[in-house]
Order: structure tokens, then C-alpha cells, then sequence
């Protein structure tokens, strides 16, 4: 098949299109670089700047699918103007490719797009599913549902929505993990607040072939993107204080400190989700790494 990839060269897209190519897909990408932009037989990049509304309509020529990762980083600072360009980078990237799609003959059958947990309720003791309506109201839901939101028009083209709420990604190239591992690498690492928050978390492997099993599949609808095991801060701070065989005795770090250092954006450390991945298990998908212990193992042997 013939996959169109936006944020194809973020942490997820990398691995994504590594995994696509190795399964003889061909893969055309969007970048906002043109420097970035190759031209190989089976991997080919074509410009595009959302903000200005540009976009090469080669891209879309005989793609069967679009997997959609674009969206501005979470994990910085979340002034006023920062806020607003994490929201606009995934709705006026969305509009564009729907505009695309409508205003030009293709074959595209199926759009696969990345999405949050934070549009869930926090809670330490409740495990949701997809079914759930409730939200929470913080600004992070607001942007989950946007997003969902402006990925949903394409029911009106006739493809199919597919949508995956991802939990933390682990992977050692890059997000969360070799953030927290810095300062256990030299003996001041430490749990964040009470430690009991629950963290709903995937190994970038797993994450990237569910993509392809919802793509080769052609499933709909929404599907939690997270290993079947979830884990408390503590607990994850132990299990990659042992993989690195360093020692962990500092006190926790109290939440009003990161919310000094971090702002707003502290909310990401203390967010408490426990969420359930049996609806794409119930599809079929089998976890390589359902445990925190073996998905650390294998970032970190």
C-alpha cells in the first residue's frame, strides 16, 4: 500500500516509517522542510506549511492511507502563544488534508490519526475504556477534542477514522524516558510528588505496529494506545533505577516545586490515568511488551 505520513520525522514517524518500508509500503511524507524532502523509490517527501495553508498536492497521489502525527510538542513551556500553536498545529493541519482529499480524485480509503489520554478523567482508582464520556477539563482535553474533532470531518469524504489515544511513549531516542533517566544516571533520581500516580505507557514498538495492525485491518473508531499494564510513578522510577543498577534514596520531589520550575505544564507529571488497552487485544493486536519490566529491559539491556 501507499501511505501518506504527516510527522514523519518526529520520535513516533521515524519508527513508524522504518516499520511501513520494512513491510514493503511505500511511504510519501509531509514536511514542513524542505531540506528534509528525499525522493527515493519507495520513500518520497513533498512540502507543506499548514500555518500559511500550503500543501503539494502530488502527495495524495495513489495513497490508500494517511496516518496523521503531526502536532506541536506538549513538552514545552505553555505560554498563551504556545498554547494556541499546539492547538492550530493539529486542527489547521487536519482541515488542510481535508481539503485535500476533497478537492482531489484519490483512492484514499482509511486515515489513521494520533490522539491523547488526556482527554480522560483523572483518577487512581477508576480503569476507563473507549466507551467513556465523561472528560476532563483541563486544557489538554480541550485539545484532544479538537483534534478528534477536526479528524472526524473525514466521515463526510467516506473514509474510515481511526483514532488512538496514546499514553507515554518510552523510548530511549527521545521523550519522556531519557528526561527521567538523566538524573538516575548520576544517583539524584527520585519519584515526582506521592509517587502514586498511575502512568499508562507504551514501548514505541508496540505503539508503531499497532498502527500498521489498525492500517492492515482497516479498523475504525477509537482505541487506547497503551500496554495493558499500567504503572505508579514510583514503581516506574524503580523498575529504570534497577535496569540502571544506580541506587534511589533521594526523597520525592514535591508537586509544588515542578509547578514552580514548569508551570502549567507540571499537570503532564501528576496526571493520574489508568486506562485499559483490551479493545484493540479484543481485535486481535498481541503486546510485544505488556510489562514495564521487559519494555525497560529492552530500551535499557
Amino acid at each position: 500500500m501507499k501511505i501518506l505520513v504527516t510527522g514523519a520525522t518526529g520520535l513516533i514517524g521515524k519508527e513508524l516509517v522504518k516499520l511501513l518500508l520494512s513491510r514493503q509500503h511505500t511511504v510519501h511524507y509531509l514536511t514542513t522542510s524542505k531540506s528534509k524532502i528525499e525522493n527515493k523509490p519507495n520513500y518520497q517527501g513533498f512540502y507543506w506549511n499548514p500555518q500559511l495553508g500550503k500543501i503539494d498536492d502530488n502527495c495524495i497521489y495513489e495513497v490508500d492511507i494517511i496516518i496523521h502525527l503531526a502536532g506541536a510538542n506538549i513538552a514545552k513551556c505553555w505560554t498563551n502563544s504556545y498554547k494556541q500553536e499546539i492547538i492550530e498545529s493539529r486542527i489547521l493541519s487536519s482541515e488542510l488534508l481535508y481539503n485535500l482529499v476533497k478537492k482531489h480524485p484519490n483512492q484514499v480509503k482509511q486515515i489513521i490519526s494520533a490522539s491523547g489520554t488526556a482527554i480522560y478523567p483523572e483518577s487512581h482508582i477508576k480503569t476507563y475504556d473507549e466507551t467513556i464520556t465523561e472528560t476532563d477539563d483541563g486544557f489538554l482535553s480541550h485539545v484532544v477534542r479538537k483534534w478528534e474533532e477536526s479528524v472526524d470531518r473525514f466521515q463526510v469524504l467516506g473514509l474510515k477514522v481511526c483514532k488512538l489515544r496514546t499514553g507515554m511513549v518510552l523510548s530511549n531516542a527521545g521523550g519522556a524516558l531519557p528526561k527521567m533517566i538523566k538524573p538516575l544516571k548520576i544517583g539524584l533520581g527520585a519519584a515526582i510528588g506521592n509517587g502514586k500516580q498511575i502512568q499508562s505507557w507504551i514501548h514505541i514498538n508496540d505503539l508503531v505496529r499497532i498502527y500498521c495492525f489498525v492500517m492492515e485491518n482497516q479498523l475504525e473508531g477509537v482505541f487506547n494506545a497503551v500496554a495493558p499494564n499500567v504503572v505508579s510513578n514510583q514503581e516506574l522510577t524503580k523498575v529504570i533505577a534497577r535496569a540502571l543498577k544506580k541506587p534511589l534514596f533521594l526523597p520525592n520531589v514535591p508537586q509544588f516545586t515542578m509547578k514552580l520550575l514548569l508551570g502549567e505544564m507540571s499537570s503532564l507529571l501528576f496526571s493520574s490515568k489508568n486506562l485499559s488497552s483490551q479493545k484493540i487485544i479484543n481485535e486481535g493486536y498481541r503486546f510485544k511488551f505488556p510489562g514495564i519490566e521487559e519494555a525497560i529491559a529492552d530500551l535499557y539491556p
